[in-house]
Formats: structure tokens, C-alpha cells, sequence
């Protein structure tokens, strides 16, 4: 009859041999996709410097299991994103709120067909290869939205952050913002590489789709 002690180190094992094949995944798709869309990048590059001749990428300070750093995205809003926020009272207000706006004025035209297909999103495929993101994680979230997450909040720097996740294949931006905080931390709190393995498959669906996306 085995003892508790070593059931535990056998559970402790296969959870180091499966995040071991999740972080080999992660390369092994990360690698794949950038040979794949190196001309995607290049074109959705020239859209945004043709537009308004601001920078390509938008850098995010986030936080994860490596600690802060920044997250790669092609740049969606105008150049003056923050000062157009601040110098509006009611967009500010909602903006604390949930993070996200709704029909938000300061996303270009380019911005907005790059966030209906998730193109934006395409960046973080170096932060995948660096090691600070993962394929499939919770949401990445700044220092401020931690708080959001009250005392399960460490649970959020135990994991990487997720170009994909539960959230975004099961609710997205239909979903309140205390609904998306339940949400990561069942994934935290439940994750399995099969898990993993179904929302991967299901990603492509939803982004072809579009819902919830602005």
C-alpha cells in the first residue's frame, strides 16, 4: 500500500512531465508559425506605418509566473491612445471598470480589422518563444488589474499568461469582467494538458467567427 508522501511525488511527476510537453508544444508551434506567417507580419507591418506612420508594435506591461514584462502586439490605436483616454472623463471611468472599451474611439481602421481576426495578436508568439507566455494560459493582465483577483490573486503568478485560454474560446468580451476573473481562475485551478489540447483545437474556430472580438 503505497503512502500518501509518495502518492504525491507520483502526482508531482506527471505534472512536471506534462507542463514539460506543454512548454515543448509551445516551442514546437511558436517556431512553426512564425516561419509560416513571416509575410502576414510583414504586411500587416506596412498597413499600420502607411496609416498614420506610428510605431508597428504596442508594448503592455504585464505581470506572470517570470515576473513583469512586456507583451507584443501590432498596434491597433492611434498614436495618442493614452492622452485621448485621460482626457475623457466618461471613456476613463469605463475603461477602470472593465479594461476594455466597448466601440472604443481610439482604435484605427487597421486596429479594427486587425482585432476582429486576431491578427493583433500574432506578436505574442515571441513572448511564447522567450518563455513568458504560454499557447493557452489566462488572460495577461497589468499589476493594476491584479487586484481585480482579491486573495486568489497569486494563483495568476504560478502560470504563464495564455495567447489563447478558456476565456477567450468560451466567453470573450460577451462575458462581465467578474465573469472572465472566475474564469482564470477555474483554469488555474483545474489545468490539464488536455484541457490545453481542446482549447488549441478550438481557438481557430472562434477567431474565424469573430464573436466577442472589438
Amino acid at each position: 500500500m503505497s503512502s500518501p508522501a509518495f502518492e504525491q511525488m507520483a502526482v508531482n511527476q506527471r505534472k512536471g512531465v506534462s507542463l514539460a510537453a506543454k512548454r515543448l508544444l509551445d516551442l514546437l508551434i511558436a517556431i512553426l508559425a512564425l516561419a509560416v506567417l513571416a509575410p502576414t507580419f510583414l504586411i500587416i507591418a506596412l498597413l499600420i506605418k502607411l496609416e498614420d506612420g506610428g510605431p508597428i508594435l504596442h508594448r503592455r506591461r504585464v505581470v506572470g509566473m517570470t515576473g513583469e514584462f512586456h507583451l507584443f502586439k501590432f498596434r491597433s490605436m492611434c498614436v495618442n491612445a493614452d492622452a485621448v483616454l485621460r482626457s475623457n472623463p466618461k471613456l476613463f471611468a469605463e475603461f477602470q471598470k472593465n479594461f476594455k472599451l466597448v466601440n472604443d474611439p481610439r482604435v484605427t481602421r487597421i486596429g479594427r480589422f486587425l482585432r476582429k481576426t486576431s491578427l493583433d495578436e500574432l506578436p505574442q508568439l515571441c513572448n511564447v518563444l522567450l518563455g513568458q507566455m504560454s499557447l493557452v494560459g489566462p488572460r495577461s493582465i497589468t499589476r493594476e488589474e491584479l487586484n481585480k483577483y482579491g486573495n486568489l490573486s497569486h494563483l495568476l503568478l504560478t502560470v504563464k499568461p495564455g495567447m489563447s485560454g478558456y476565456w477567450q474560446t468560451e466567453g470573450r468580451q460577451k462575458v462581465s469582467y467578474q465573469e472572465r476573473v472566475r474564469m482564470d481562475i477555474h483554469y488555474v485551478q483545474n489545468w490539464s494538458l488536455l484541457w490545453d489540447l481542446k482549447i488549441l483545437l478550438k481557438t481557430p474556430q472562434v477567431v474565424l467567427k469573430g464573436e466577442g472580438a472589438y
